[in-house]
């Protein structure tokens, strides 16, 4: 590596270093405001032996640091394939761009070939991250920002490990399986996308599907996330914590929450949000009874948090639910609740089937207790 510019490069190697961290961080505040939902983001700082194989690849092509625009490059992967054009808007509107040096990949291919269709720009330091860099007589000018999907992502990494640069270093008798997983992964791509549209669709319709035609919406973490916050399952949150004497937690932070729950439903044998209700409206006073019965009897289940947690009213009417069957498996539902480590199994039982007694006003001893 004896090529000038490659030690000029590696005398220089912190600033640009500074300049990949200033660059990473901008581009992650900028994504992070506009909420777009990505994969995720990295920075690069390219190698001095990759610098001066580029050189060797292409004499005379470069003729100061200047001239490689790619020594620090940011990489922003997203989810779909759509997200790159919304990612690529942002930048444009918040930066300068060297069109000159910018590519969008997807205009280059075959109609026939899905290849790398991600998205480089090279783009002018912004001020707001050339104050983060080190002062010297000739700072860096620029950067490259790559934005690919995920499978684009994929495609390019496992190309490259291949040593396939470009379309001509692939052997014809490799060429036709390329254009087959090309197929296969625009469609993917393409279905990605198709399932993220109806997944958003399937949410925003939900409200009106619930109060219209509830028997056809099915118990899922989607459905219960809804649930929470609506009547009767709110209500009755409400007042078992007015029965308790805490507050009903309605911040939270459990993302998981609704799925446990959803889980816990189906292992009772609760599938549809229409039977769901019915059985909450019918058995609004055998619940509130239980969980006023049972919770005091596991402080440190839920205690710890200051109050009730959204969903205590499914959890209740699910435990009585399992107390009525007593081929129900106990160990299902505290992995179902994420209660392991913090009850055993038969400490759970046992105060469940307690105040299930106390509640049916039973007499004899149910054979799941100690």
């Amino acid at each position: 590596m004896n090529d000038p510019l490659v030690t000029a490069y590696q005398a220089r190697e912190a600033q640009y270093a500074a300049l990949r961290d200033a660059a990473l961080a901008h581009t992650t505040q900028l994504i992070g405001e506009a909420g777009l939902k990505i994969h995720n983001i990295t920075g690069r700082l390219k190698r001095p032996e990759s610098l001066a194989d580029k050189l060797r690849r292409k004499p005379g092509r470069y003729r100061t640091l200047e001239d490689v625009t790619d020594l620090v490059a940011v990489r922003v992967i997203t989810y779909f394939e759509s997200d790159v054009a919304a990612v690529s808007r942002l930048l444009e509107a918040h930066h300068e761009i060297n069109w000159e040096h910018s590519v969008d990949k997807s205009m280059m291919h075959d109609p026939d070939r899905f290849g790398y269709m991600g998205v480089h720009y090279v783009v002018r330091v912004p001020h707001l991250v050339k104050q983060f860099v080190p002062h010297v007589t000739e700072p860096p000018q620029h950067y490259e920002v790559q934005i690919r999907s995920i499978l684009q992502h994929a495609w390019a990494e496992i190309e490259h490990d291949l040593g396939y640069k470009s379309r001509e270093a692939v052997p014809r008798e490799v060429q036709r399986r390329f254009y087959r997983l090309a197929g296969l992964l625009e469609m993917a791509d393409e279905e990605f996308m198709a399932l993220d549209r109806l997944s958003r669709d399937y949410a925003e319709t939900l409200p009106e599907r619930v109060r219209d035609e509830p028997d056809s919406v099915f118990i899922d973490a989607q459905s219960i996330k809804h649930l929470l916050g609506v009547s009767p399952v709110r209500d009755l949150d409400e007042a078992v914590a007015a029965a308790l004497g805490v507050p009903l937690l309605t911040r939270w932070p459990d993302p998981e929450r609704p799925q446990r729950l959803a889980t816990l439903l189906h292992y009772v044998g609760v599938h549809s949000v229409g039977g769901l209700l019915g059985e909450l409206r019918r058995g609004r006073a055998d619940i509130l009874d239980f969980a006023t019965r049972l919770l005091p009897r596991l402080p440190e289940a839920w205690l710890p948090a200051g109050g009730v947690r959204p969903g205590t009213a499914l959890v209740n009417h699910a435990l009585l639910r399992a107390c009525a069957n007593p081929s129900l498996n106990p160990q299902e539902i505290i992995t179902a609740l994420d209660m392991s480590g913090v009850l055993s199994a038969q400490q759970l039982v046992d105060s469940v089937l307690d105040a299930y007694a106390g509640v049916i006003g039973a007499a004899g001893p149910d054979p799941r207790h100690t």
